[in-house]
């Protein structure tokens, strides 16, 4: 028989790691753009594309801090998300060693329009492969359901309305403010909590089956004859072949 392999709990601690580092360099993109970037945004509008210029030079340092910020919030999004697909699939090998390869879980978000609706599926899907106590069903949908209508709140915050903002240095460099960065927050805690609700079951039911696997059953001892028994063995004539 096949062993399922160990719950990806060290899977589950690159999820929590990186998702921490997005929203940190996530806030201090939105810090910046708070302090200087309408500011930066007008100034940049006013050289009318001469980056060359003297004015331009003395914007060189706050626009490399920008660039750095940015650069950071994209590497730390895009590891989050590279963190995550790969807990969620040594999370269903975890449940079931024959379960489908990592295409199946990355297309399940990659897929246009499929992507709104199986993520979710697939992760309740794998809580429920991990048999946990049905006393918990209702919680756990609430979360799910939390989760996803956050995230998908904090995406059309970020792709969907910002490009609809008019281009001008009124905004700012990116127009990102507090309420994007509390939403996706929020939605990256959901996130973490579900890993961890899934992770903490799966390591639940291992620990379970290892102690089962180191039960050995222990022979009983042969039964010690009664001295009626012994005597009558001694007094019993033995016969020659």
């Amino acid at each position: 028989m096949r062993l399922a392999p160990p719950p990806p709990t060290r899977s589950a601690s690159a999820v929590y790691l990186t998702l921490t580092a997005q929203i940190v360099s996530l806030t201090a993109l939105v810090v910046f753009e708070q302090v200087r970037g309408r500011e930066l945004a007008q100034q940049i509008n006013a050289l009318g594309g001469d980056l060359r210029s003297a004015p331009a030079q003395t914007l060189l340092g706050a626009m490399t801090v920008f660039a750095v910020l940015m650069l950071a919030v994209a590497v730390t999004t895009l590891g989050a998300m590279a963190t995550y697909l790969t807990w969620l699939v040594r999370a269903r090998q975890a449940n079931n060693p024959l379960a489908p390869a990592a295409g199946a879980t990355i297309a399940a978000w990659a897929v246009p329009m499929v992507n709104l609706v199986a993520p979710p599926v697939l992760l309740d899907r794998v809580w429920r492969g991990a048999r946990p106590s049905q006393d918990r069903r209702a919680r756990w949908l609430v979360l799910v359901a939390a989760w996803w209508m956050t995230l998908l709140a904090a995406l059309t915050l970020t792709f969907v309305r910002l490009p609809l903002l008019p281009a001008s240095g009124s905004i700012g460099l990116t127009g990102l403010g507090p309420v994007e960065v509390a939403v996706t927050a929020l939605a990256a805690l959901l996130c973490a909590v579900t890993v961890r609700e899934v992770t903490g079951i799966q390591t639940r039911g291992s620990k379970r089956r290892t102690a089962v696997r180191k039960v050995r059953v222990v022979p009983l001892p042969a039964p010690v004859p009664s001295a009626e028994q012994r005597g009558l063995a001694a007094t019993t004539p033995q016969r020659s072949p």
